[in-house]
Formats: C-alpha cells, sequence, structure tokens
C-alpha cells in the first residue's frame, strides 16, 4: 500500500525532497495511517513534517483522549506537534455555520496558521476514496454541475490529499497489518449529519446491493469528470473571450457571436461574462445566467437587475452589462487619491480623518494597488511585526460576509496596509525615522 501512495504522489507531484509538511491528525485511522505515510516517505525522501491537532470542544473526554493520543504518538516518533483548543459550538453560532462547516473552517485556518509559521509548504489532509464518493453523491443529491461532481482534488494549491488512491478499508488492514492503534472518533458512528447517513448508509447499501466496487467506480468517473471540467473551462473562457467586447466599462454580448457558441457551453459563458463585469463570482449563480438569456428573446430596451447594481439591457447587438444609475444620478464611484511628501518633523501633523491615512512610503516594497481581496492576504496587526490573515481579521472584527468583498485594500503586493474604514497595518506607520509619507484618501463621489 506505501508503494501505491507513494506512486500516486509521484503522479500528482505532491511532494518532494525539500518539502515541509503540516499534516492534520485528529487520531483516527485515516489521520494516523496519513502520518505514518509521510513517516516512512521521511525516511525515504527526507521530508520535513509538522503535525497538527485541533480539539473541537464538542465531545468532552473522549476528544481529551484522542488529543492525549496524538501528543503520545508524536511523542513517540519525534514529530513537532500543535494543538488548538477551539470553541466549534460557539464558532458556527456566531457565523450561522453548522457545526459541521464551522469545525472545517477552523481546522482550515488553524492548519493554515502553522504552515505560515513554520514556514510549511503543503497541507496535507487524510481524505480517502470513500469520502471522495461522499462528496459526490452529497453534491449530486443537494444539486451540482460538473465541479461539484468531481469530487475531491488531489492536489489544490498546498493542500494535497496522498491517500485519495486508497478506500478506507485498505487504510484499516494497513494499521491492523503494522500493529498501528488509533481512536475511533463516536460522532462518526451516528446519523446527525448528512455526511453520516451517505457514509453509513448510502454506500454500504450500494456496496452491499449494487456492486462491491461502487465506491471505486464513483472515485474513478469523478476522476475522469475533473479532466472534463478542465476541458470545458478552458473552452467556455475561450467562447467568453470571442462573443464579447468592452466599452466604456460595459461588456456586450454580442447575439451573433453568442448563438456560435456550442449549446452545451452557452450557460457557462454567461456565467463567465457576468462574473467578469461584476469583479467576483461570490452570489453569482444559475438564476442570474437564466436572466440574461432569457433577454436574448425580447424586445431592445428591456432590463434584468443581475446582483448588487449590474444590469443586463437589452440592445439591437445583443446583451448589455452595465452599473445602472442610482435615481437619476450617475452610479456612486470610491476615488482614491493619493500624493507623496517630505515630512516636516517640526511642523508634521498626523491626519486623523477615517478616510485618510499616511503611510511610510520608504518601507513600501510593491507597487501599492487598491482592489479588493485576494488568497494570501494578511495584515500586520501589533508593533511586534505578528501577522494575522485578512479572512481571519474579518471573522474577528464580526464583519459580515457578504460585505467583505466588497471592503477596498491598498496593498503592498500581499501585505494590506489598509483595510479602509477599519483598519491600518502596523508595519506601515509613520515614525520619527520617516522621510517620505504616503498619503492616501479614500470618498465616495457621485
Amino acid at each position: 500500500m506505501y508503494k501505491k501512495v507513494r506512486e500516486y504522489i509521484r503522479t500528482w507531484q505532491m511532494l518532494g525532497a525539500e518539502d515541509k509538511v503540516i499534516a492534520g491528525v485528529s487520531g483516527g485511522a485515516d489521520s494516523i495511517c496519513l502520518l505514518f505515510i509521510l513517516l516512512k516517505l521521511r525516511e525515504d525522501l527526507g521530508i520535513g513534517i509538522t503535525a497538527v491537532h485541533i480539539h473541537h470542544g464538542l465531545r468532552g473526554e473522549t476528544a481529551d483522549r484522542d488529543e492525549a493520543f496524538v501528543r503520545g504518538v508524536c511523542a513517540r516518533e519525534n514529530v513537532e506537534l500543535f494543538v488548538y483548543h477551539e470553541d466549534v459550538h460557539r464558532y458556527a453560532k456566531e457565523r450561522r455555520f453548522t457545526e459541521e462547516e464551522a469545525g472545517r473552517e477552523v481546522r482550515r485556518l488553524c492548519l493554515s496558521e502553522v504552515m505560515e509559521a513554520q514556514g510549511g509548504t503543503c497541507i496535507a489532509l487524510a481524505h480517502h476514496k470513500n469520502d471522495n464518493a461522499e462528496t459526490v453523491l452529497f453534491n449530486l443529491c443537494r444539486g451540482t454541475g460538473i465541479k461539484g461532481m468531481s469530487g475531491i482534488s488531489p492536489k489544490n494549491g498546498v493542500w494535497i490529499r496522498p491517500l485519495l488512491c486508497l478506500e478506507r478499508a485498505e487504510i484499516e488492514a494497513y494499521l491492523k497489518q503494522n500493529g498501528i492503534s488509533y481512536c475511533t472518533d463516536e460522532t462518526n458512528l451516528k446519523d446527525s449529519y448528512t455526511r453520516n447517513k451517505i457514509r453509513n448508509r448510502v454506500i454500504p447499501y450500494l456496496e452491499a446491493n449494487i456492486n462491491e466496487r461502487a465506491v471505486d467506480h464513483i472515485a474513478e468517473c469523478a476522476a475522469r469528470l475533473a479532466d472534463i471540467g478542465e476541458y470545458i473551462g478552458a473552452e467556455t473562457a475561450r467562447y467568453a473571450g470571442q462573443c464579447t467586447r468592452e466599452e466604456e466599462g460595459k461588456i456586450i454580448i454580442v447575439k451573433k457571436l453568442y448563438e456560435q457558441v456550442p449549446p452545451a457551453l452557452k450557460s457557462g459563458v454567461v456565467y463567465e461574462i457576468i462574473c467578469r463585469a461584476a469583479g467576483r463570482r461570490k452570489d453569482i449563480g444559475d438564476i442570474h445566467v437564466k436572466a440574461v438569456q432569457s433577454l436574448m428573446e425580447r424586445q431592445t430596451g428591456r432590463k434584468a437587475d443581475i446582483s448588487r447594481g449590474l444590469e443586463a439591457v437589452r440592445s439591437y447587438e445583443g446583451i448589455c452589462l452595465r452599473w445602472k444609475d442610482k435615481e437619476g444620478h450617475k452610479e456612486e464611484k470610491s476615488v482614491f487619491r493619493t500624493r507623496i511628501f517630505e515630512k516636516n518633523e517640526e511642523s508634521v501633523t498626523f491626519s486623523q480623518k477615517n478616510y485618510t491615512k499616511w503611510f511610510d512610503y520608504d518601507i513600501i516594497s510593491n507597487t501599492v494597488k487598491i482592489r479588493h481581496r485576494q488568497p494570501g492576504d494578511y495584515i500586520v496587526i501589533d508593533k511586534e511585526g505578528r501577522r494575522q490573515k485578512l479572512k481571519q481579521y474579518f471573522i474577528n472584527a464580526k464583519i459580515p460576509r457578504e460585505i467583505r468583498e466588497d471592503i477596498w485594500l491598498a496593498a503592498d503586493g500581499r501585505e494590506i496596509m489598509w483595510i479602509v474604514g477599519y483598519r491600518q497595518s502596523q508595519a506601515y506607520q509613520v515614525t520619527e525615522n520617516t522621510k517620505r509619507i504616503l498619503e492616501i484618501s479614500f470618498t465616495e463621489e457621485k
């Protein structure tokens, strides 16, 4: 089985000799198997391993038992371990998540934090084929497209899943054969969560009554659909570019060119165009795609609201996507003004306006960009230089999820200098050593 996993890792180019792996270790069979596979890879490839265990505060004594078990295993195997104690129930309540969603979010944040702090190169999770099959069935039941049917990706950025080539039975057999013990999470045996119902009822029924290799076949189909999805994505983007043109901040879908798009790609092409016009993917869904497509068959001048002030208008040429006027006036626009000046140490007066900030110009590394958030953004939160991921800052500051995408940022690469209207980075503060000041002012104008 080790050879099978190692070949899978090689095929997907997950790990190399220089990598330092951050591994999520709950103490269950899957994560313990992952840890021991990584230990063997440490011998063969020389990789570094750091383990992370998250105590969710949900299962009382059994969760304490799992933590103690993981601490013991890591101590014996000489693996550095970071343990987090989180109140997942409270986290879910505050953010209106299910406990399952909150648990995933907390794990992701903790693992990312350790990777950044410890100089990790990737994060290894213990998902396997059964998890993949559960994901595909779950997505199918609640409604999905090809992306949802593609299941769990073996590698997604820094996130890797070396055990995705194995079924749960193979993992349990490997542990038994090698005399490796593990913990059992009793909540996995209950049908409290939707995924547990699929795991404990649906998949066993399929294997017993339909095909004993049901999990393997679902996983194989998901892999093929992932390949197909990549191809369709590339073709969709190509057609989206071919059937549109831009003018004065508007995007025109040219009807005669759109009609040349293959029927199977039409909805996806409209979705890509709407996302481009809106400047985001969040909150753009099938209802908006159908609204634009229905306009194609209507008379000139008809309109449809899309999202947050974006509207689609039927024109002679096709569909015009534009930002609509508010009450007869022009759309409010975010305007930033900047100036750079020498600091006069004798008469300097620091700006205290909420929407005007001063920065030490000479320590800025890149061209300052005014933009919305991107993956990997962080901000320095204190004078000691401690960093916090932007997403975690939003969560801690209780900024509603629905407005986070619209908050303006002044960014020096991935480092955020100013979260407009909220917080300025400690790293760029004007001090007695400052020679030149960058002033950035923000206003909303008609």
